[in-house]
């Protein structure tokens, strides 16, 4: 099954590519690899606020991680010109939790994004990863996650 034609079965259609909010790209594209800026949770198209441990729960950290999936997809397709089959590995996730002092289950709430994108891509989905807690996150999200990704 093509990688649209999985997206389809999943219910999922990708957004429109989001726009920096500061001074940088959404991806940099060096040889085969593709650095793919970090997105925030989006909810309504709004910034996910919240604060893990605090006023979210993990599973509320795992559906927004996983609306960042999406939208991290969708910026992939657009590197990719519309050809997400080009994509060999997603080598890595670095996730940043919006989280209080005393949370510590920033790797569960990365795992919405992670299982995602292991769905979607089968094995050349799964990736190395780092998930760390942070004591805020720009707009007040909840979940920031940046991606690089092999392509061919």
């Amino acid at each position: 099954m093509s990688i649209p034609q999985k997206l389809q079965s999943l219910g999922i259609s990708l957004p429109p590519v989001a726009t920096p909010a500061a001074a940088y790209v959404m991806f940099v594209r060096s040889g085969n690899t593709l650095y793919i800026s970090g997105h925030i949770a989006k909810k309504d198209g709004k910034p996910w606020v919240g604060q893990l441990g605090r006023d979210m729960t993990t599973e509320q950290g795992r559906e927004a991680a996983r609306a960042v999936a999406i939208d991290l997809m969708a910026t992939l397709n657009a590197a990719c010109d519309g050809q997400l089959d080009r994509v060999t590995r997603i080598v890595k996730l670095v996730s940043l939790v919006n989280s209080t002092p005393d949370f510590t289950e920033h790797h569960l709430v990365t795992n919405g994004c992670s299982e995602l994108l292991g769905e979607v891509f089968g094995d050349a989905g799964r990736h190395a990863r780092s998930a760390f807690g942070v004591a805020q996150l720009p707009l007040g999200s909840c979940v920031e996650i940046e991606m690089i990704a092999e392509v061919r």
